[in-house]
């Protein structure tokens, strides 16, 4: 495609669109097509893909399914006055915002609902397959930022396959940016192994898990025993609340101990704690406590203390993962997209859990898309 001609429009449909980290993407996407505020923290505006062919943000339309009702420039409204976006923000994109929330559409199944799998997955897959076709969208790519659901228990799918099902039956790549069940449904092992589109996931890694996939390969590479490691999370919002519940907590939890599992060769004494402060709002504290041998036996510790705005830490992560994977897409790459492991606390396909090796599969991953352009 000629450098000139401006690439086609393309979609971007959040499950749980009407949620804190929707609502940052969808504004914040806006704030940098107009040049309101730099890219920070987006991975694909960096220099090793500058020629890989990944959508324009100014290109990108936004979608979804959500069960509330608040609308995205009010929803917006409400992350300013918590500190989440810049303050003016919403009134700066409200036309990006309202545009978004007039293409959201109601999510389930609610209580009471007595449609079959079928009916559900039918009809969220026309939702989609009728926003790519109204918008005149080249493609699509659904990504899942909705609260954390309780670990699949049985045969029936849980929403969140509900949703991966009907984006894979739609045509669209699909990204579980959660910790829920999503493709990893036995009942949708047939379906993604026949996916014409590509698909990532799964549990977005924005911060104590980061820090673990960095910290953990260093004690292996320095031959230090870790003896324990211990967490505590502080988490405010719908996160916090979902992870109130000790089976949804459960489902997050594991990807965490499966990142020092896979990096230290073993798992080490210690658990992960989730509280629910809802004071926090969207803000999260996790402190991590890990005791450690040297030389000798000397017994030492290390501390650290992570403060962020949950919102903000995954927001350029999703735009990150919505581009690449529509380019992806757009290449004719099918199936799981191991390479962006980067990404994830437990990625799909055969991956690395050192941050470092998951950074350089990714670079390689721009440069083969770059080799398509």
């Amino acid at each position: 495609m000629s450098a000139s001609l401006p690439r086609p429009r393309v979609g971007v449909w959040l499950i749980g669109a009407r949620g804190s980290v929707a609502t940052t993407a969808v504004a914040g996407c806006a704030a940098m097509a107009a040049g309101l505020h730099p890219p920070t923290g987006m991975v694909t505006e960096t220099p090793p893909f500058a020629d890989s062919g990944l959508p324009d943000l100014a290109s990108l339309v936004f979608g979804g399914h959500d069960t509330t009702d608040c609308p995205l420039p009010k929803r917006a409204e409400e992350l300013a006055a918590d500190g989440v976006l810049p303050h003016g923000l919403p009134a700066a994109v409200a036309a990006e915002l309202a545009a978004a929330d007039a293409e959201i559409r109601p999510g389930g199944p609610a209580r009471g609902d007595s449609r079959s799998t079928e009916e559900l997955i039918a009809a969220f897959t026309a939702d989609i397959q009728d926003f790519v076709r109204r918008g005149q969208l080249a493609r699509a790519v659904v990504v899942n930022v909705a609260s954390t659901e309780p670990a699949a228990d049985g045969a029936a799918l849980p929403p969140s396959s509900l949703y991966a099902a009907a984006a894979l039956r739609a045509g669209c790549g699909y990204v579980n940016f959660t910790p829920s069940t999503g493709l990893h449904h036995p009942a949708l092992a047939a379906v993604a192994a026949t996916a014409g589109a590509p698909y990532a996931g799964r549990d977005g890694k924005t911060g104590q898990t980061l820090l673990r996939s960095v910290l953990g390969p260093m004690f292996a590479q320095r031959a230090l025993d870790v003896r324990a490691w211990s967490g505590t999370n502080l988490l405010g919002g719908g996160d916090g609340a979902a992870l109130a519940d000790p089976a949804a907590a459960a489902a997050k939890n594991a990807g965490k101990e499966r990142v020092l599992a896979d990096t230290l060769g073993g798992s080490p004494q210690g658990e992960v704690h989730i509280d629910d402060v809802p004071a926090l709002g969207d803000w999260k504290t996790a402190w991590d406590h890990i005791a450690f041998d040297g030389f000798l036996g000397t017994r030492m510790v290390l501390q650290t203390i992570w403060q962020g705005c949950d919102s903000a830490l995954a927001a350029p992560l999703v735009l990150d993962l919505a581009r690449l994977t529509l380019r992806a897409h757009e290449s004719g790459i099918r199936g799981a997209l191991s390479d962006l492991g980067f990404y994830f606390k437990d990625p799909v396909g055969q991956a690395p859990s050192a941050l470092g090796e998951q950074y350089a599969a990714l670079v390689r991953f721009g440069q083969r898309l770059r080799e398509t352009a």
